[in-house]
Parts: structure tokens; sequence; C-alpha cells
């Protein structure tokens, strides 16, 4: 949708550049990812912290998603997938 509209997409993520790319052919993604091993970025747009799963309480991933304009100004923010569509 966002890519239609014009946007530029980009994923973060923790993972390695080689797991990114084979993630990137196994799903013929049209945006790039960004391999944010040290978690700089995630954690400073508030995406790293704890999560639950099943009663365990772990660090990682939670999703978010920004619209960001062309002068780095952060126009839209969700926790959820709302944004997406």
């Amino acid at each position: 949708f966002w890519i239609s509209k014009g946007y530029e997409v980009i994923g973060v993520s923790p993972d390695s550049e080689a797991s990114h790319k084979k993630f990137i052919e196994n799903f013929g993604l049209r945006f790039n990812l960004i391999a944010d091993t040290e978690k700089e970025i995630l954690q400073a747009y508030g995406a790293w912290g704890e999560k639950m799963n099943y009663g365990k309480t772990y660090m990682g991933v939670l999703r978010k998603t920004f619209v960001i304009n062309e002068n780095g100004i952060i126009e839209k923010g969700s926790d959820n997938q709302e944004l997406l569509h």
C-alpha cells in the first residue's frame, strides 16, 4: 500500500545482513531491510523491549510503524499494523 502511494518503505530488525538478504529473496520483498544488530535504531524508536509469550518474559522487537516525512519528522506512529493498510 505505502509503496504504491510513493513512500519509501524500510524495515529494521536486529538480524544480520545475510539473514535479511535471504528473507528478501524468500518472500520477494520490494523494500529494504536495515540490519540493526546493535539495536540502536530499534531502541531509539521504542521498538525494542520486554515481550511475553506463553508466560515467559524476554526482550525482543516490538512491532511499530512510523510515517516519517522528507524532513525526518514523524507524522504518524502506531504500535500495531493499522498504518500498513
